[in-house]
């Protein structure tokens, strides 16, 4: 049969540089870093940094404000305790396990929580034990603010050891073989690679005859439970199948074969791989679902982020008063119209908003009556040339931002005329209006701003945008502004 024939020759054709012998492997293996012992080393650095950081600063404070030296029992089990407390945060939610597949920022914003987490259990500990009279409350704040410090200073440096050994192949998080056709390997491949999974082979599918089952869900035995044997042999972690959608039922009959292996199997529909790329199991009611897509902010992230908005929006219009009021001065001075222009874009759910922004050219266009500003264009004023320059024009957006309909940071809102030119051409092109959009942004600080007059130049500002939504945090927003401020990249095309 075909399946037999395909799985026969594995060994030799489908997994040559892992069937080799135990010298050439037990090299292999030497090369290789253990993740877990990486793990250990630096969940166990991060609980004596934290123990000793909460120690010294409570020793320091002690000894040097209040000139006397501090309670060693009650302040070596109290850091001790606090460290104890933020390992078992850590490991309950998963931070060191999952290090690997974590981006930075998030790495190191649980880690806040976490430490956040075990402050709030330890102080209420202090309280029902009637220990408050006992321990300083400037030390408690002392060492809340020092051991912040030192898990992010010791989660960056780990986030950057872990992932430089992932980047030089020297980690092996987990062994796995992948079983279906050879079309969409390559690109599972690389997907696993980034997060340390180590694939060793790869084996064909073990298909029937054609005509063997009118459903087409037939496979062949003898064939799938050769493929069974040359895993076990293997020794791997995981098994993943790729089934083309024609092959899932055939997969369900696969999957009752592999089942007697002890690893983690894995089914990844192959002409679903993108849309799947996001997806994780969620729950609908009683019903088990693939949540393929989430809103990018919880209901929490919401409010602290519109919080943020608020206060910013409000302190920014009150401190930039003057300044408002010499752009106000100038931009009558210069040239006749109004100060102020209000321009229809698409907002948050597609939803129409005016925007206000400082006039900077002659002509107020608006909706369809469209036409971008270009370099050296006739139309843009002499103080118009610096505003749009020093994104000065932009300010006016803190109104639209207490309003609601904006936020500081976020996707730049197009005209509604360019985003039904680009719309048909890039898809979902809608999906960067699932945030609200902001005055400044991830495609603006990495330079993408100004004339999108191609379908790359559109394409590359929509990739950095959909890389905000699927990647935010409030320490992303926070990097967003520090860039907007001070990086040279922020101002790169404005014209």
């Amino acid at each position: 049969m075909p399946g037999n024939a395909g799985v026969s020759s594995a060994p030799s054709s489908v997994l040559p540089d892992h069937t080799v012998g135990r010298e050439a492997t037990a090299q292999k293996t030497a090369e290789i870093e253990n993740l877990s012992v990486l793990l250990f080393w630096i969940a166990s650095g991060e609980f004596v940094a934290v123990a000793a950081t909460a120690y010294v600063m409570a020793f320091g404070y002690s000894y040097l404000v209040l000139q006397f030296g501090p309670p060693n029992a009650t302040y070596v089990s109290a850091s001790l305790f606090l460290a104890l407390l933020i390992m078992l945060v850590s490991l309950a939610f998963r931070h060191y396990i999952t290090l690997q597949i974590q981006p930075r920022h998030r790495y190191l914003w649980n880690g806040i929580g976490a430490v956040a987490l075990a402050f709030s259990f330890f102080l209420s500990t202090l309280f029902l034990l009637k220990l408050t009279e006992d321990y300083s409350r400037a030390t408690f704040f002392i060492q809340l603010f020092a051991v912040t410090t030192t898990v992010l200073i010791l989660r960056t440096l780990g986030h950057s050891r872990i992932q430089a050994a992932i980047v030089a192949g020297r980690i092996e998080a987990r062994r796995a073989i992948l079983i279906g056709s050879a079309a969409p390997q390559a690109s599972v491949t690389k997907r696993l690679k980034q997060t340390g999974v180590r694939i060793i082979g790869s084996l064909p599918f073990p298909h029937g005859s054609a005509g063997a089952d009118a459903e087409g869900s037939y496979i062949d035995p003898v064939a799938a439970r050769r493929l069974a044997q040359l895993c076990r042999a293997q020794k791997v972690d995981d098994v993943v199948i790729l089934a083309p959608s024609a092959d899932l039922r055939a997969s369900a009959k696969l999957a009752d074969t592999l089942c007697e292996l002890p690893v983690t199997l894995h089914m990844i529909p192959a002409d679903a791989e993108d849309i799947l790329s996001s997806a994780q199991l969620g729950e609908l009611g009683a019903l088990v679902t693939i949540q393929l897509l989430h809103p990018p902010l919880s209901s929490f992230h919401r409010v602290m982020k519109r919080l943020f908005d608020i206060a910013a929006a409000g302190g920014g219009l009150l401190l930039l008063s003057p300044v408002l009021a010499l752009v106000a001065l100038a931009i009558k001075l210069d040239s006749r119209g109004p100060v102020f222009f209000r321009q229809t874009r698409h907002g948050y759910n597609n939803e129409t908003i005016r925007v206000f922004k400082f006039r900077s050219m002659t002509t107020n266009e608006d909706g369809y009556a469209f036409s971008q500003a270009k370099r050296d264009d006739p139309r843009v004023t002499r103080v118009g040339q610096i505003l749009r320059r020093t994104n000065l024009d932009e300010l006016p957006q803190l109104l639209n931002v207490l309003a609601g309909e904006m936020s500081i940071v976020g996707p730049r809102p197009h005209p509604v005329a360019l985003n039904r030119m680009f719309e048909e051409h890039i898809a979902p092109f809608s999906r960067r209006h699932n945030v609200k959009p902001g005055i400044t942004g991830w495609a603006q600080v990495n330079g993408h701003r100004g004339q999108t007059d191609t379908l790359e130049k559109m394409q590359r500002r929509f990739e950095c945008d959909l890389y905000y939504i699927d990647n935010w945090s409030f320490l992303l927003d926070v990097k967003i502004i520090l860039m907007t401020v001070f990086s040279k990249t922020a101002y790169r095309n404005a014209f």
